[in-house]
């Protein structure tokens, strides 16, 4: 199986020299205004078409400087306007943070608006208190409330008319309009991120698919792979492939694409850790659902093991090299798609554009070119053995986004 390589684009819209005045609530001028961060953002996120990548993902955060696209839906939708070609991913729609049904309307909304382009549904559980709190959700009803919203959605995308009385959520007979355009190949395209241990094995029953968010080596995703498509293989199911996202720093010469994936990437850490706020390890330790998070804030590695665990395996280097990071990071997770990321930390957009125009002339013909096939390892057995990973899964070093 396998056909040939897709590869997309996201962007963190990222205010990050702005942390400190958060932080302390300062009411001084920030150092840069989010405007600017969105100014050149949006420049960026228009070049995705026009370079030829197949598609264009957003994140969905809110509240602080980490990721600032206000709701990856709302974020997406704006593009559908703005593009005629590429696809569309999200990564991920935190599902417990909203009400299913205001969901399944965005989700048909922007499924019509793209007339018939791919919608890929990475949803997630989410794991920053801060969000929780400002949208007035307890955090420890978050797996109850992403179980409860997923099962609104498939009905929602399965059925013309439904209702729902659960939990967390009640729901009357009602309807989406405008009905959706694809609903079977959204189903079909629903991707999940996880972290925690029991989330694989839910997943790969539910018959979603994979969005592996750089939370682990390629070689420890690449075990997950074969233990997913295990489950599947029970079910009578084929084997999936998964979407994987990697950061990317291609330049003429390796030293200064390791310069700058080293550099922003040790940023990029950072504001992931304020974000989720991880040296908080006792608010973790007690809040259902989140314990294996508390293992981040104890743990408190050096820069150096920050940066050789999360910059070292991602791909830089001239456009030789990121060719051959890419190619190997495809055999070891069996990905049939990237996301890239071409700017994170305080990565000027000036030398994002630089990286992301080098490698769509001389890497991206490249992989397009390239099969992406699922090696017979990770296709899916069904003895225990092969299943045990599932059981022994250690908690992730970071979150991808």
């Amino acid at each position: 199986m396998g056909d040939s390589m897709k590869v997309g684009v996201q962007f963190n819209w990222q205010n990050y020299t702005d942390w400190g005045r958060f932080l302390s609530k300062g009411s001084e001028q920030p150092a840069r205004s989010d405007q600017d961060i969105y100014d050149e953002e949006m420049h960026l996120a228009g070049l995705v078409e026009p370079l030829g990548f197949d598609s264009y993902w957003a994140i969905d955060h809110h509240f602080t400087p980490y990721v600032m696209t206000g709701g990856a839906l709302q974020h997406l939708t704006y593009f559908a306007g703005k593009t005629s070609r590429i696809d569309f991913g999200t990564m991920i729609v935190v599902l417990p943070w909203y009400d299913p049904l205001v969901i399944a309307d965005q989700v048909s909304v922007l499924d019509n608006l793209l007339q018939g382009r791919q919608l890929t549904l990475g949803v997630g559980r989410g794991a920053a208190v801060r969000e929780f709190d400002a949208f007035r959700v307890p955090m420890s009803e978050a797996r109850g409330r992403f179980n409860e919203s997923l099962e609104v959605l498939r009905r929602a995308l399965s059925n013309e008319w439904f209702s729902f009385d659960g939990e967390h959520y009640q729901i009357p007979e009602t309807t989406i309009r405008p009905h959706f355009r694809n609903p079977q190949r959204i189903l079909d395209r629903m991707r999940i991120a996880w972290s925690s241990p029991e989330t694989l094995p839910i997943a790969a029953n539910a018959g979603l698919g994979m969005l592996m968010t750089n939370q682990k080596s390629w070689d420890e995703y690449g075990k997950d792979v074969a233990a997913f498509n295990s489950v599947r293989a029970e079910r009578g199911w084929a084997p999936t492939q998964p979407t994987v996202v990697v950061r990317t720093s291609c330049f003429e010469t390796e030293e200064e694409a390791w310069d700058l994936m080293s550099r922003h990437s040790l940023e990029s850490s950072e504001s992931s850790r304020l974000h989720y706020q991880f040296d908080d390890v006792e608010r973790f330790k007690n809040t259902k659902g989140y314990e294996q998070y508390a293992q981040l804030g104890s743990a408190k590695p050096s820069d150096a093991a920050i940066v050789e665990r999360g910059a070292r395996p991602q791909a830089w280097g001239t456009p030789d090299q990121v060719f051959e990071k890419l190619k190997h990071i495809q055999e070891s997770t069996g990905a049939e798609e990237f996301v890239l990321n071409f700017k994170f930390g305080t990565l000027s957009a000036e030398k994002a554009e630089q990286s992301m125009r080098l490698f769509a002339s001389e890497v991206l013909p490249r992989l397009h070119a390239l099969d992406a096939p699922l090696d017979i390892s990770m296709q899916g057995a069904t003895s225990g053995a092969d299943r045990a990973d599932f059981e022994t899964e250690k908690a992730p070093t970071s979150l991808g986004f």
